[in-house]
């Protein structure tokens, strides 16, 4: 679920930015070294947008610290430093890194899988790993040396590199390898581009991210809330944000039942024997969350719907008039994340999921598949987020790690790149990427900021047939293998608003925001009035909040307006005398006065999505 910040394309080769951007990270170990002599060296490698380094200090740094450190790594890049690798044994490695406990873990590692190891120097001078010294107190490094465990791929020289276009961007804590159990170490990230102009937008970019930041935003806008108690990952949803969940829902499900689907429910615990006989068990054991009954029996809390609608279809045996099958079950699943994984709406343990389940023929599948393709571009037309298509099909080159043989795979991914291409899809390939059961389209919408998030997915699945024995009898009576295909449109509730929420900033067009109108009156004498208004667009379904507080009207309006609340009707003595309301429109400020009817009749058309 990865996300791709599309408005970066590059002028240059991918190569050369990534060579640039692990030049940089050198630099920066460098520059520690410098002024942490005994610094304890992990790794450096090169992340979107930039890099990282793992640094195990001998005191807490700080943005001063940074300051430092950037300011070296320019004198650097000034030297015109040549960067050359070297091959060199294992002994010749543990004896650059003698006193670099990290690197020469790394070393023992690396052993296993080669005989010779690469390290680059940076510099003129290449006495090994310490060797960083700076002449008197200046910051320029006359003959500078570094030396670091690396694969590759760098510079040539750091004039290469533009001083302008890189800055050290933030500091956390990691553990070695990821591991709890290791030490901790500080964790340097740095952004870098090929022009300052890059790195200036895409600081920008970064400022207005932050300030879309959907953890923000779900709390300035009372949508949800996380509890220690309940634990994380586990977020709890107010009546607003409920009322987001439910209309996206409610979209979702109209869609598909002028489509012929059917509501089903299952529970949301199962025998593990119902994912052993699916393949899940064996795949996925280590993520799921178990329960042991009294009687010792093990259950697991639901991951995936998909193996329960099966049992659905197979409890009556079904004649080819009888198909499509198609299910639709809007339900939480849950997984076994790991706490330094979660964040925010994003990653969560409790995840909602509008799935659906379609029982077919092989004849069918293409019908099937392109209703759930217009499904999905009215669904996702309504709040404008373009789409791209990504056809993610599995690695011949591994296929141990997916269920049934190549000649099912290659039919099934046949299909769906023919789908494809009649849809004449923005479609691009993907290795690898498949689920384990089945090759699958994945819709990526590209959000305000250009963002690329995965969203809904198709999945053509011949596999879960096989091993349920999933059949219709045919028109001679025998029976025939059937088809099986997954589609969220969602996905995941919970992730589809977290991207929502920071794709509109919160300011959710009228049919979606939880609350449409709020009236704000001037003073309590006015409340049987409000009261009146409040009734009559409540009957038009409009949803309405009032604010009856003792307050100034400047603070109601101000702080309604942080709710980004779409439209505010300010009613005083005047607008009661006249019969009328005066309206502030969000991002438009004061309207005027106008009589409730036209204000209704405004709003009415705006009431249905797109």
């Amino acid at each position: 679920m990865t996300t791709r910040h599309s408005y970066m394309k590059k002028t240059a080769s991918t190569s050369h930015i990534e060579s640039i951007r692990h030049s940089l990270a050198h630099l920066l170990a460098a520059a520690a070294l410098k002024k942490f002599p005994k610094a304890k060296l992990g790794i450096g490698p090169v992340i979107e947008n930039g890099f990282y380094y793992d640094i195990k200090f001998p005191r807490p740094i700080t943005e001063d610290d940074l300051k430092e450190f950037e300011a070296s790594m320019r004198s650097m890049i000034a030297e015109r430093l040549p960067i050359k690798g070297e091959k060199v044994t294992p002994q010749r490695a543990r004896t650059l890194f003698k006193d670099q406990p990290f690197k020469l873990d790394l070393i023992k590692d690396f052993v296993k899988e080669r005989k010779s190891l690469t390290v680059y120097h940076t510099g003129g001078s290449y006495g090994g790993l310490p060797s960083v010294k700076p002449q008197v107190s200046s910051l320029k490094f006359q003959v500078p040396s570094f030396t670091d465990l690396c694969r590759g791929g760098h510079v040539k020289n750091t004039s290469e590199i533009n001083p302008g276009a890189f800055t050290l961007a933030k500091i956390a804590g990691a553990y070695w390898k990821g591991n709890e159990k290791n030490p901790q170490l500080t964790r340097i990230y740095g952004y870098a581009f090929e022009t300052k102009k890059e790195l200036e937008d895409y600081l920008a970019f970064l400022t207005e991210a932050e300030r879309r930041d959907h953890k923000k935003l779900g709390t300035q806008l009372d949508l949800f809330v996380f509890s220690e108690l309940v634990g994380p990952g586990l977020p709890l949803w107010t009546p607003k944000g409920t009322i987001l969940r439910t209309i996206l829902d409610d979209f979702v499900w109209e869609l598909r039942k002028a489509r012929g689907y059917q509501k089903v429910e299952i529970p949301h615990i199962t025998k593990k024997d119902l994912y052993e006989k699916s393949g899940h068990w064996d795949k996925f054991k280590d993520e799921l969350l178990k329960i042991t009954t009294r009687e010792g029996h093990i259950f697991a809390m639901k991951p995936m719907n998909c193996p329960h609608h099966t049992q659905i279809y197979n409890h009556l045996q079904r004649s080819y008039r009888d198909l499509p099958q198609r299910y639709a079950n809007t339900t939480m699943v849950y997984r076994d994340e790991q706490t330094g994984e979660l964040a925010g709406l994003s990653r969560v343990r409790s995840i909602t999921q509008d799935d659906a389940h379609v029982f077919c023929r092989h004849s069918q599948v293409r019908e099937e598949i392109l209703k759930i393709w217009d499904i999905i571009e009215e669904f996702y037309g309504a709040v404008d987020l373009k789409l791209s298509v990504r056809l993610s099909t599995h690695d011949p080159a591994q296929q141990k790690k997916y269920l049934g043989t190549p000649k099912i795979w290659k039919e099934a991914e046949s299909k769906l790149r023919s789908i494809a291409a009649e849809k004449r899809a923005d479609t691009f390939e993907a290795v690898g990427e498949a689920n384990f059961y089945g090759p699958k389209l994945d819709f990526i919408a590209k959000d305000s900021l250009g963002r690329e998030w995965q969203v809904a997915t198709i999945q053509l699945d011949m596999n879960l047939p096989e091993r349920f024995d999933l059949f219709c009898i045919n028109e001679k009576g025998e029976k025939e293998r059937i088809v099986m295909l997954h589609a969220a449109i969602m996905g995941s509730v919970e992730r589809y608003l977290s991207i929502l929420i920071e794709h509109f900033a919160g300011a959710f067009p009228f049919w979606l925001a939880p609350v449409q109108v709020k009236i704000l009156a001037i003073n309590d004498k006015l409340l049987d009035y409000v009261d009146g208004i409040r009734k009559k667009l409540e009957a038009q379904d409009i949803r309405v909040e009032v604010d009856e507080r003792n307050e100034s009207i400047g603070k109601k309006i101000r702080e309604a307006e942080l709710q980004k609340i779409p439209y505010l009707l300010i009613i005083g003595d005047k607008e009661k005398a006249a019969s009328t309301v005066s309206l502030r429109e969000r991002g438009k400020g004061d309207v005027g006065a106008m009589s409730l009817e036209t204000f209704e009749s405004s709003t009415r058309q705006q009431l249905e999505h797109p």
